[in-house]
């Protein structure tokens, strides 16, 4: 685990599959302040790249940091602005 950032709100979309990760990060980050970040817990192998596609392709959002574990895909996403 990283400590080169504070985690400061955890979705956890375990369960859920493409597009719902992407979705509910979304609606997340939006309640979240600039410089927060969004730990986001998902089980769908999908979400990785959804996720990635997702920060990269979106103004004032950041992926910070993506882990793969065993069952549970973690992903740290910034927001910008």
């Amino acid at each position: 685990m990283s400590a080169e950032f504070d985690i400061t709100e955890t979705l956890d979309v375990k369960g859920a599959s493409c597009p719902m990760p992407v979705v509910k990060a979304k609606s997340a980050i939006d309640e979240l302040s600039e410089g927060e970040v969004l730990e986001v817990l998902a089980t769908d192998p999908g979400s990785m790249s959804d996720i990635d596609g997702w920060a990269s392709g979106t103004e004032g959002v950041e992926l910070v940091d993506q882990e793969e574990g065993d069952d549970v895909y973690t992903h740290y996403v910034r927001k910008t602005e």
